[in-house]
């Protein structure tokens, strides 16, 4: 309305509105180059480009995590609410790294075991501690989350976002990340890409017929 009656009138985000978007540009910014550098420094050890992907696949549910926390205990999203997801991506990877870190081990220390059977194994033996970290990360943070005093008040969002994202992310990758992997290896036998793991294997076996040398990979 005051733009058809003033013709000439021009408008712009001031004060805290204009500090708020612009904070929240450069978020998004070091979101991104940190989004590339966990890519980069996923790729090299892997020697992979897709592997990395499916690392990163937390990336999106610890931030579903984060928002949930922030509706169950009533916090409106906030600035450091977004400090606290960008930190919690560096943070929920963890769980997936550990779990394809562990299937490639399996399949480079025994050729001849089935991709599937690798995927159950470290399933099994990676499920504890993975958990574990989950809930140790989440416990520790508990009490800043229920922090009462007005000066940690502020820090309370932050805590929210790096221990419902962790706790979250991690229950859905413990079935998201083999999945994951299980359609990857699917997708590369379609296309006949190989990698250097299957280069050296030499047919399926049981992972009890491999048992014994599992042992060296814990």
């Amino acid at each position: 309305q005051m733009l058809a009656d003033y013709p000439g009138l021009s408008f712009d985000l001031e004060g805290q509105s204009r500090e708020q978007s612009e904070m929240m540009t450069d978020l998004l910014s070091a979101l991104a180059v940190g989004m590339l550098l966990i890519y980069a420094l996923l790729a090299i050890p892997f020697r992979s480009f897709l592997q990395p992907f499916i690392v990163m696949s937390a990336i999106p549910f610890g931030i579903v995590g984060a928002v949930i926390g922030h509706l169950l205990l009533g916090y409106p999203l906030s600035m450091i609410s977004m400090f606290g997801i960008v930190a919690l991506n560096g943070v929920v990877v963890n769980s997936s790294l550990v779990m394809i870190d562990f299937i490639n081990q399996l399949r480079a220390n025994n050729p001849k075991m089935s991709i599937h059977d690798a995927v159950m194994e470290t399933g099994r033996r990676r499920f504890r501690p993975i958990v574990m970290t989950a809930t140790t990360t989440f416990f520790g943070l508990t009490p800043m989350i229920l922090e009462t005093s007005i000066q940690a008040r502020f820090l309370i969002p932050m805590a929210i976002s790096l221990g419902f994202g962790v706790l979250f992310s991690t229950g859905i990758t413990l079935v998201l990340i083999p999945v994951l992997y299980l359609i990857l290896e699917d997708f590369k036998r379609f296309f006949g890409i190989k990698d250097a793991v299957e280069d050296e294997g030499e047919g399926p076996v049981n992972a009890e017929d491999v048992r014994p040398e599992l042992q060296s990979v814990s």
